[in-house]
């Protein structure tokens, strides 16, 4: 990427700003930031005091504002979206307005000014979706592999799907952290309810690794740890020196649209994905709609498990204790 012009949508976010961060250190000649909200744009700039970041204040939701941002640039890393998933329920067209129209507007902009790669981030929640935002999520996959059908040789347009992000916005860790330094209850949804593990660094290092080898209509997934909802609950109890005894977990119930566990690969998918050691590679169905042009006999095919949170052995407390003792974005949160 040294000396390329790079494009981050929602660059202020914590996604956003990590990848940013990232990139700089890759020498970009310029990254652009096109998000909505101007006081992170503003916190970030002062942080940064680069000159090789310029800012864009505006929306995917809006062409004209995606247009003035896309002009010019090399690579495109479309991050920008509403994320949270009771809001998305609540207001489900604000949710097709940003994942899946904004999305839109991305790619088309891509495409018209001859973007040499796009890489666009999706969700687990997009598998098996049973929520708004895991919908939009799926349409903007959707999106995503269809315009892929008609990139030149020389343009990409590929994806990276993930769960939720330690320490991230919308992560439970700060939550948990807070609410005992306040000596309150752990409030917890469903102590069986499983979760991936990723940080921030692995999920730059799966977003870098589809921008390296994606090709057109590519999904990449990253096999990551999982641990159930009350593990990380007790794993942060003791990572602030405390004990079950002195802190009392709660459970509430579970929220609008929330799921049980994670999936990141269907049962469907898995018998076409690629096994790539540390990542799953997807790729794109690119028949044509004359299915019977690809039909012929044969044997059945034997079912596949999904690669969900509760498919494989879950973390310990002591392991997942382990792992967010070296993350930065906890070590950070414990010291503040």
């Amino acid at each position: 990427m040294e000396n390329s012009k790079i494009l981050i949508t929602g660059g202020s976010g914590s996604f956003g700003s990590t990848m940013l961060r990232r990139l700089l250190s890759e020498n970009a000649s310029e990254i652009r930031v096109l998000s909505r909200d101007e006081k992170k744009q503003d916190d970030l700039r002062k942080k940064l005091n680069s000159p090789r970041v310029k800012f864009y204040l505006g929306d995917v939701r809006d062409l004209a504002s995606v247009y003035d941002a896309v002009q010019g640039v090399d690579y495109v890393f479309h991050a920008a979206a509403l994320k949270q998933v009771p809001s998305c329920d609540f207001f489900p067209q604000e949710a097709v307005k940003t994942n899946i129209q904004g999305a839109a507007n991305v790619l088309s902009a891509c495409k018209s000014f001859g973007v040499t790669k796009s890489v666009v981030l999706s969700t687990d929640k997009a598998v098996y979706p049973i929520n708004a935002m895991g919908m939009t999520k799926a349409l903007m996959e959707k999106v995503m592999i269809a315009e892929s059908r008609n990139c030149g040789k020389l343009q990409v347009l590929c994806g990276t799907r993930y769960g939720n992000v330690i320490a991230s916005r919308g992560s439970v860790i700060p939550l948990f952290i807070q609410q005992i330094r306040e000596r309150q209850e752990i409030t917890i949804t469903n102590p069986d309810m499983t979760r991936f593990l990723m940080s921030l660094d692995r999920a730059i290092e799966l977003v870098l690794f589809a921008f390296h080898n994606g090709t057109n209509g590519d999904i990449f997934v990253q096999k990551s740890p999982a641990a159930s909802v009350l593990t990380i609950a007790k794993a942060v109890i003791q990572l602030l020196g405390e004990t079950e005894k002195s802190v009392q977990i709660k459970c509430i119930g579970t929220r609008h649209g929330e799921k049980k566990h994670e999936t990141l690969v269907s049962q469907e998918d898995m018998h076409i994905a690629e096994d790539l050691e540390h990542y799953y590679r997807i790729p794109s169905d690119n028949r044509c709609l004359n299915y019977s042009s690809y039909f012929s006999e044969g044997s059945s095919v034997a079912p596949l498990s999904p690669y969900a949170s509760d498919s494989h052995e879950l973390l310990s407390v002591e392991a997942v204790v382990d792992m967010l003792s070296k993350n930065a974005e906890v070590r950070s949160l414990l010291e503040g």
